[in-house]
């Protein structure tokens, strides 16, 4: 599939809004806002952007994908059941992910899933980069337990984020690439405005809250 199919995939779930007010993770406010908590409900349009990344990176052997909780255990486990079927020696892929230590944003891999990573070929995927933060540190969590991490798959790179930004990966590959300008809270022409904050999605909602105890 190509860029403008893509986007008429997220657009058909309303995964893609515009003219809005929003919070984003990073802290930063701006106008649009790829919402990927609209996409999961819809399997069949899950399994087909999932297939899409898988594709892309089924001749690399990849053994284990990995993906940043929540909304990434959806995307490792469709990941990984197309490149299972994929495989043209019959494989299992198997699909796990990462977990915040309780209180931080540190990622760490548990329950088992460490000795399932240790000595394998990794690819991590992750819905939407902004910053590259969590999936940095995912790269570096399977990293520090002896992985190999072979590449980063994302549905939508909306902070033009490079290899070198996320630990160096080899292969960095996005479903689409979208540019949305952000803006620091005390340079939002939004907030000048006073154009009300969406608290539906991004941190909106968490945001108002801070200011309110402040």
């Amino acid at each position: 599939m190509n860029e403008q199919e893509i986007l008429e995939i997220l657009s058909k779930v309303g995964a893609v809004i515009t003219d809005s007010h929003i919070v984003y993770t990073s802290g930063k406010h701006g106008k649009a806002y790829v919402n990927k908590d609209a996409v999961y409900p819809y399997t069949k349009e899950t399994s087909k952007l999932c297939r899409a990344i898988a594709e892309i990176f089924n001749d690399l052997r990849i053994e284990v994908v990995i993906a940043p909780a929540i909304g990434g255990v959806i995307l490792s486990q469709w990941v990984a059941h197309h490149l299972s079927n994929l495989s043209r020696q019959g494989k299992q892929v198997l699909g796990v992910y990462a977990e915040k230590v309780d209180g931080g944003d540190t990622f760490v891999i548990k329950r088992g899933y460490d000795k399932l990573i240790a000595g394998k070929k990794v690819l991590v995927v992750e819905d939407v980069l902004t910053t590259g933060g969590s999936a940095k540190k995912v790269i570096e969590a399977v990293r520090a337990i002896g992985g190999e991490v072979i590449g980063l798959g994302v549905l939508c790179n909306r902070g033009s984020i490079t290899p070198q930004e996320v630990a160096d990966v080899p292969v960095l590959f996005s479903l689409v690439n979208i540019k949305l300008d952000a803006w620091n809270p005390d340079e939002c022409p939004l907030c000048a405005k006073g154009i009300p904050i969406n608290t539906d999605v991004g941190k909106g909602r968490e945001y108002l809250a801070s200011k309110t105890k402040s």
